[in-house]
């Protein structure tokens, strides 16, 4: 995998690239905050899965949120959903372009289903979590059904690398 690289909106509505989380250790998960099933149980898994570390690995440790809707996910809406889970958690989205180019970047696609009566469409994903260690260098990728015990000593692992 390449390493971390993109420009997009964070939650609070401005500019940032790949260079602001620079220093911690990332994990980068793509999704919407209209999702019903995979988004909040994988953003409540890492949340759960990041109380097990201490407080000092848990700051060195982020959580990026790239909302593949930013049709509805303006910054307001993806920073009071990321507030749910914690400081270590922080939404990002972006233009079409740019969101086009961070999932070609990564291999992974995205796609938007049909409008129902009210307006209402559902947004096709990638589930996986991407790892980066603290200068954006690739590490691994963290799966739905891997164990949670195995996800916790890849984070250790990844943080150990200083």
């Amino acid at each position: 995998m390449p390493p971390l690289e993109f420009q997009l909106t964070g939650e609070s509505g401005e500019q940032v690239d790949a260079q602001t989380f620079r220093g911690d250790a990332t994990l980068l998960f793509f999704g919407f905050t209209h999702c019903h099933d995979v988004c909040p149980a994988t953003m409540a898994h890492l949340d759960s899965i990041m109380g097990e570390l201490d407080e000092e690995a848990r700051d060195d440790l982020q959580v990026l949120f790239v909302s593949v809707d930013p049709a509805r996910d303006d910054p307001e809406t993806l920073r009071e959903y990321t507030e749910n889970f914690g400081p270590e958690f922080v939404g990002l989205t972006g233009s079409e372009d740019q969101l086009d180019a961070l999932t070609r970047r990564y291999r992974v696609t995205y796609g938007y289903g049909e409008k129902d009566s009210e307006g209402y469409y559902m947004v096709s994903h990638p589930s996986a979590i991407f790892a980066f260690a603290r200068n954006g260098e690739a590490q691994l990728l963290i799966r739905q059904d891997d164990e949670r015990e195995d996800v916790l000593s890849d984070l250790r692992r990844l943080l150990a690398q200083g």
